[in-house]
């Protein structure tokens, strides 16, 4: 577009530009990698410019001249979030952390709580209508310029063009400062690659097809996302656009087709990545930027179903306390947009949110699951809001548990030389029971390898999977849930009273190896329940183990037996077993029909109403 008219007198240089800032004034910055880093360095050279408070949600540029002499007697910093960039600036006192939901940052503008008097952005070139663009930056740039008293733009022809509620016209725009430049580029590096890999494997059991994600600020995330190139139609509506989303958008594997709130439009505020990653979102429909205060609403977010927020933290207390902001009393990042996404998930049909984090910190010597937060760490998410937590020690379920239960979730997913003293610190605080035996302390990697799946007649799927310490709960439940014929045929007794002593035997004399135990469980709402146990039991000094198993009434003659006693079978063979021995009831014929159906040559004692079956493999 040629600037004519009054337009054309808009056009001024940076240093021009840079001088309608008055002396105490409050400026507002771009966001992010949208940021206009010519007008940013034009102001900082300005050395008229005095006493000014600046306010930006992610800062790169300015961590270039926070340590210079007098700067910070010249600009004040006030972050709402602290980027990479300006974390050590942030340790040492240099800039103010101003925490916020980011769904409510633009009111703060809006309602002029915070009055801006100049807004520093940057543009594409306007298009023949007078429209520029803001590309790549919308989240809360949109409300900065909407509600400053003067707007000063970097127009920048390699600022995408984004298709949403991006554009603003050229009357809306007070001075115009052209000027060519690459654009901030974001890629964080992967830390620990074998710790992301066992983090991904744990995260895509829990992404069905045809989810709609949000993807939280850090490198885990992303880092997280190529592993999840399996899935099919998946959907996207987060705050920001990274790398880690690239190869999936082009291997199609993100579609936004099942969506059900803006269906085939990546929902987004801002992107942050590489050149590529700029030129793919530059002019394509898929992409439909809007404002934070859009974006982040928990309503809105809720009208998408099967929504999943994946996001990390610093720490995470036995309790569900999530510190996300701080390390101690010192800040490192920031509320962000974490509590708006998960709960809005919380909020979705069939939705819920993934807490993702390394188990430890520091090479190793600190562990991030805790008994307590540190001094200082702030609480970003409750323990109310808590669903899911992931290391790469497996899946911890939180939503719905008591302290207790997720005591043994998350010591259970802790690394393994923690595990003892989280326990012992736990019963310090009264948070579980003085007896309670800690979970194992293996790497429980290889039970992976152990899940399996069946599909049953009535259209049911069961999962199967080695009993857990943190199954006790559950298995107490499934127990009392049986018929008192069912508890005869597999105890020899009618037992009426399934204690916790008996419960944690059960669990605490798996070792997974000499003795084992297999859950079935099925998909009960939102959440899961066991239906059958089977297990063996090794015998002293001997190439046999003992098996028996429960399947609750509902769940019987649908073939669920004679699996169990298939994968039992093939896990004690491995572990160099060679022959099974069971007592069964005479009466108990199902169990009976089984053994006799696996293995059709098992020799057979019969004592009065109890038969001893001998069954080699």
């Amino acid at each position: 577009m040629v600037l004519t008219g009054r337009f054309s007198e808009k056009k001024v240089t940076a240093a021009e530009a840079v001088k309608k800032i008055k002396n105490g004034s409050s400026v507002f910055i771009g966001t992010g990698c949208g940021e206009p880093q010519e007008l940013i360095k034009a102001m900082v050279a300005d050395l008229s410019i005095q006493d000014i408070v600046i306010y930006q949600m992610l800062s790169a540029t300015l961590s270039n001249y926070v340590n210079e002499a007098h700067f910070l007697s010249r600009f004040s910093l006030k972050l709402f979030f602290i980027s990479p960039y300006m974390r050590q600036a942030a340790f040492e006192g240099k800039i103010d952390y101003l925490p916020a939901y980011l769904s409510q940052i633009p009111e703060l503008f809006y309602s002029q709580q915070i009055n801006l008097d100049v807004a520093l952005i940057q543009v594409s070139p306007p298009d023949e209508y007078g429209f520029c663009c803001l590309g790549i930056s919308v989240d809360i740039t949109l409300a900065g310029l909407k509600t400053a008293k003067t707007v000063i733009a970097q127009v920048n022809p390699r600022m995408p063009t984004t298709w949403g509620d991006s554009h603003i016209h050229i009357d809306e725009i007070d001075h115009l400062v052209y000027h060519d430049e690459p654009l901030v580029e974001f890629i964080p590096a992967t830390k620990n690659q074998q710790v992301v890999e066992r983090i991904a494997h744990y995260v895509i059991q829990l992404v069905d097809d045809g989810a709609t994600l949000q993807v939280g600020f850090g490198h885990l995330p992303d880092a997280i996302l190529p592993y999840l190139k399996g899935k099919k139609d998946l959907g996207i509506h987060t705050q920001v656009i990274t790398n880690g989303l690239l190869s999936l958008l082009k291997q199609k594997v993100i579609t936004n087709r099942k969506k059900t709130y803006l269906p085939n439009r990546v929902v987004a505020s801002l992107c942050m990545g590489s050149s590529e990653l700029y030129q793919y979102v530059d002019n394509n429909p898929m992409f439909y930027f809007r404002a934070s205060e859009f974006v982040n609403d928990p309503n809105v977010i809720a009208r998408n179903d099967n929504f999943i927020s994946l996001s990390s933290a610093l720490e995470v207390d036995l309790t569900g306390q999530i510190c996300t902001d701080s390390k101690g009393y010192l800040f490192y990042s920031g509320i962000g947009d974490q509590v708006d996404f998960i709960r809005g998930s919380k909020m979705s049909r069939n939705g819920f949110s993934i807490i993702a984090l390394p188990s430890t910190a520091q090479g190793g010597e600190v562990s991030r699951i805790v008994s307590h937060l540190s001094e200082g760490a702030g609480i970003a998410t409750t323990r109310g809001d808590i669903d899911i937590v992931v290391t790469e020690y497996g899946i911890a379920e939180l939503h719905g548990k008591s302290i207790y239960q997720r005591v043994m979730e998350l010591t259970q997913i802790a690394h393994p030389k923690f595990r003892e003293t989280l326990i012992d610190e736990s019963k310090k605080r009264h948070y579980i029971f003085p007896d309670q035996v800690p979970p194992s302390r293996q790497d429980l990697i290889f039970l992976e390898n152990y899940k399996s799946y069946l599909e049953l007649p009535n259209g049911k799927s069961v999962e199967f999977r080695p009993l857990l310490s943190s199954d006790e709960f559950a298995i107490r439940n499934f127990f009392y849930s049986l018929r008192d014929e069912s508890i005869y045929y597999r105890f020899f007794h009618q037992k009426k009273v399934f204690k916790r002593e008996m419960l944690q035997k059960q669990w605490s004399t798996v070792d997974y190896r000499k003795n084992m135990s297999i859950v079935g469980l099925v998909q009960k709402g939102k959440y899961k329940e066991i239906i059958a146990i089977g297990s063996y039991y090794g015998e002293e000094e001997s190439d046999r183990a003992e098996v028996a198993f429960l399947i609750r009434e509902d769940f019987q003659s649908m073939g669920i037996g004679s699996y169990l006693l298939q994968l039992l079978e093939e896990i004690a063979e491995e572990n160099q077993y060679n022959a099974f021995t069971a007592t069964v009831m005479s009466e108990n014929v199902a169990m009976v029909r089984v053994f006799k159906k696996r293995y059709p040559n098992a020799q057979i004692q019969a004592y009065g109403r109890e038969s001893e079956f001998f069954m080699p493999f």
